[in-house]
Parts: structure tokens; C-alpha cells; sequence
């Protein structure tokens, strides 16, 4: 009788078997395994670093409020002691927010000192870079219009006053210490900006920024951009916003210091319009505060 249970008992167990050898245990967290490394990576972490957005969007339901500043001059005429190495001065301040209206789909709003440049802007992510690798990259697209309502400009029409900006990013984590992402772009002004002859009403860019993480919390960041501009290339006064900051993340905020050449935080300003040259000590502090809030509802846990 002993022979028979013990019999009995190896076929119970050889029937938790798989085809593959695996117990059904196994295929059960080998299943759960397998989902997680679906999951989507988390590339960046915020939205914004010091002249690009980045792939990553707010979740649904959560407002992301975004402080962006830019101080006056560090050096040459316009800095130095006399000005506080440019702590006296404002270049360009940006606030804004940045709602969820789907995990991947978000909708944004902000104005910016430089004009009085108010935008209303839609990001979408259409792909995310997966743990797997079956998804390499993370694609997402940026579709922004702004207006210039009170700029001390003369304009004719108040379309004129009126900007758009388009781009599309590719990003990839390559591993936990190194990020890339590169963003075509393309502006549209109904009035070139500046207004001056020759300049155009419509050009491509192209921006590159990485990210190279020094520790869990705390990441270094490059970030340049490029316009593809006769004007621009042809004019010396004009040169491409280059940034350098370092990233710190905080439990709910994310705290960015850089230095940049860039006076200006909106995309649609600073591609139109940078004129300031490290080699003239024409640099600037700057810094970016991210603060999330989720207003999602969440069960008591009995706490």
C-alpha cells in the first residue's frame, strides 16, 4: 500500500509539470517575470531638463507644476560683481503646468517672461522603451502653439503675434548610468522673430541632450540644440543654446541647476532668438523645480 501511495504521489507531482520541465509554480513566476520586463522604462526623471523636454509624460490624473528661471549675465559687461554675477538680473522666468489626461497623453499650459510668450501645448507618447528590449526606444511627439499678447513688438494682425512649435522625440535608457535622446523640431512663426529682413517664418532644429547618472537621486545633464537657419548660420550675432546643469531628485520634486547661454526657457524663444556667447561670459544660472501632485483617488489601507 506504501508502494501504491508513493506511486501516486509521483504522478501527482509529474502533472504539475509543464511540457518544458517547469512546475507549475515556476511557470507562474516565470509568467510574472516575463510581464515585468514589458514594463515600461522610465528614461528621464522629469519632463523638462534644461533646454528639452523629454520623452516621459505626467500620469493620468497627476499635475506636474514647473518653476523655470533664468538669471541675468554671470560675466563680461552685463555681469560680473557689480550685477551679483547676475543674481540682480532676470533673463527669463517660466511657470507652468503639466496635466495628465491619460498616462501617455498630456496636456499643458505655461507663460514665459521673453514676450509675454503664453502656450498651450499637447504631448503624447506613442512608444516606450521596454526592460525586454522588444521596444529599443521611446518616441513621443510635442504639438505647441503660443501667443504673444501684450510684446512690445509692432504687429500688424494678432496672428502675427502667433507661434508653433512641433518636434519628435527619440529617446533610449542604454543602461542605468546613460540616457540619450535626440529631437527633431520644426517653428513656425506667422511673423519672423526677430522681425527683421532676410530672417525666416518657418526653419527646422535639431536638439541632443544626455544624461549621465552619478549617483541614485542625482544625474548630470548636457543639452544643446541646433537650428537649421540661413539667417541664423550667416548672421554672427545668433549662436546655438548649449546647457550644462546637474538634476536632483527629491521625493515628489526634482530640482535642476544648469548654466546656460540661453536668456530664454520656452523652445519657441530660445531656437528663435539666442544671441548670448559663453565666450563672452554671456552665460546665466538657472534652475528648474518640479513638483508633482496626484489627484487620483486612493483606497483607505486601514492605516
Amino acid at each position: 500500500m506504501a508502494q501504491n501511495a508513493d506511486t501516486i504521489s509521483k504522478k501527482k507531482s509529474a502533472s504539475t509539470k509543464s511540457a518544458s520541465g517547469e512546475s507549475a509554480a515556476d511557470s507562474l513566476l516565470n509568467s510574472l517575470s516575463i510581464d515585468n520586463k514589458k514594463e515600461p522604462v522610465a528614461i528621464f526623471k522629469s519632463s523638462r531638463l534644461i533646454l528639452s523636454q523629454t520623452t516621459e509624460t505626467v500620469k493620468k490624473k497627476n499635475l506636474n507644476f514647473l518653476v523655470i528661471h533664468r538669471f541675468g549675465d554671470f560675466a563680461g559687461k552685463q555681469g560680473g560683481g557689480q550685477f551679483y554675477f547676475g543674481l540682480d538680473d532676470v533673463a527669463d522666468v517660466y511657470i507652468g503646468f503639466e496635466y495628465g489626461l491619460t498616462n501617455n497623453l498630456n496636456i499643458d499650459i505655461g507663460r514665459t517672461t521673453i514676450g509675454g510668450l503664453a502656450d498651450l501645448e499637447f504631448k503624447y507618447a506613442i512608444l516606450h522603451q521596454t526592460a525586454d528590449n522588444s521596444s529599443p526606444l521611446a518616441i513621443t511627439l510635442i504639438g505647441e502653439g503660443g501667443v504673444r499678447p501684450y510684446g512690445f513688438t509692432p504687429y500688424a494682425t494678432f496672428g502675427d503675434r502667433v507661434s508653433y512649435f512641433g518636434q519628435a522625440i527619440f529617446a533610449r535608457k542604454f543602461s542605468q548610468g546613460f540616457s540619450l535622446q535626440i529631437a527633431p523640431s520644426y517653428v513656425i512663426n506667422n511673423q519672423p522673430f526677430p522681425n527683421v529682413t532676410g530672417n525666416e517664418n518657418n526653419f527646422l532644429s535639431v536638439s541632443a541632450t544626455g544624461v549621465i547618472k552619478v549617483s541614485k537621486h542625482m544625474g548630470l545633464i548636457i543639452d544643446y540644440a541646433h537650428p537649421f537657419s540661413t539667417f541664423r548660420q550667416n548672421n554672427a550675432n545668433f549662436t546655438d543654446p548649449l546647457g550644462f546643469g546637474i538634476e536632483i531628485e527629491t521625493g515628489g520634486h526634482v530640482f535642476t541647476m544648469n548654466i546656460t547661454n540661453a536668456r530664454a526657457v520656452s523652445e519657441i524663444n530660445y531656437l528663435n532668438d539666442t544671441e548670448s556667447k559663453f565666450s563672452k561670459g554671456q552665460y546665466r544660472l538657472g534652475f528648474t523645480i518640479s513638483r508633482m501632485f496626484d489627484f487620483n483617488s486612493h483606497k483607505n489601507s486601514g492605516k
